[in-house]
């Protein structure tokens, strides 16, 4: 009787081995696959991003970077019910290079500490992996010296101030809104009182303040504490609730006499960030230059350096 020889082929994508009467198929990646590591991923948000990744079309998971939980599997940090078999390392140079070494095209997504970011990025780049940056108090000094970086490196990156594109509308509409109206003020609430005032309302009001405008002339000097904190010189005010609880919120109203316009965003969750980081994925990768702005509008990434 002949032996059944055990063979080796593909089938519809799948990789296949087995014999004709047992085969057995796995699924395998493009060769375009943007493979994704995650640094801080075992923060809320680093665990929303590979949920996010995983379920994204053409990008996986292909590392987990962290100083917790080192060893574990990112899967079933994430509440998976099936593990990713891919273990939460503290090396993000190892994980670099492996991915280099098989010619993939790779993104590292950073969540971690502002001190880190630098060093985060330059190591990525020397395995030609690009880098998208979501650490929100970063400094400015590390932002010129990541530009400068990227500059001589032609590796492009990109730091995000906001992943929320609810945020980036508001801020686009707050732009539009402001060249009709010469009054307004910035009202937000949030959970906990770190980063007051947070850094969504500050970048509202360094956008208003770029365009040249002047707000609230009727009391643009006024030092009463209940009138909030004036942001720039040119009289934007904002106002800031601390309830633990309250949903994190931020509205803009602007008003002239006989009408008020108010725009408001709400999150909820930091699932609200993940569209905007995967647009932040894609983007990257086309990018040759150091851009510190994500915008989103009507479903495109548009950036200023």
């Amino acid at each position: 009787m002949a032996t059944l020889k055990q063979a080796f082929f593909h089938l519809h994508g799948r990789s296949c081995t087995g014999t004709p009467s047992a085969i057995s198929c796995s699924m395998q990646p493009s060769p375009n696959t943007i493979k994704v590591v995650i640094n801080g991923a075992t923060k809320e948000i680093g665990k929303a991003a590979i949920l996010a990744v995983t379920r994204a079309r053409g990008m996986e998971v292909a590392g987990a970077v962290d100083t917790n939980s080192v060893g574990q599997d990112a899967g079933l940090l994430c509440g998976m019910e099936e593990p990713l078999e891919i273990p939460v390392l503290n090396d993000l140079t190892m994980i670099s290079g492996s991915i280099s070494q098989t010619k993939a095209t790779g993104v590292v997504v950073d969540f971690t500490e502002p001190a880190s970011v630098y060093d985060n990025v330059k190591q990525a780049a020397a395995f030609g992996l690009r880098s998208v940056v979501h650490v929100p108090e970063i400094e400015l000094e590390t932002v010129t010296a990541l530009s400068v970086f990227c500059e001589k490196a032609s590796m492009g990156c990109l730091v995000a101030p906001t992943l929320s594109i609810g945020s980036v509308l508001l801020q686009q509409a707050a732009i539009q809104a402001s060249f009709h109206y010469n009054s307004v003020e910035i009202v937000e609430s949030r959970p906990n009182p770190k980063e007051l005032p947070s850094a969504e309302a500050i970048q509202i009001a360094n956008n208003l303040t770029d365009l040249g405008q002047m707000y609230n002339r009727e009391d643009i000097a006024t030092e009463n504490p209940a009138r909030g904190q004036v942001l720039g010189e040119d009289g934007v005010r904002v106002h800031t609730m601390v309830l633990p609880g309250i949903r994190s919120s931020t509205t803009v109203h602007f008003s002239r006499l006989g009408e008020v316009y108010s725009v408001r965003h709400d999150t909820t969750s930091v699932e609200s960030l993940m569209p905007g980081l995967i647009l932040a994925i894609r983007k990257v990768l086309r990018l040759q230059v150091f851009l510190a702005e994500l915008s989103l509008w009507t479903g495109e990434v548009l950036v200023a350096a």
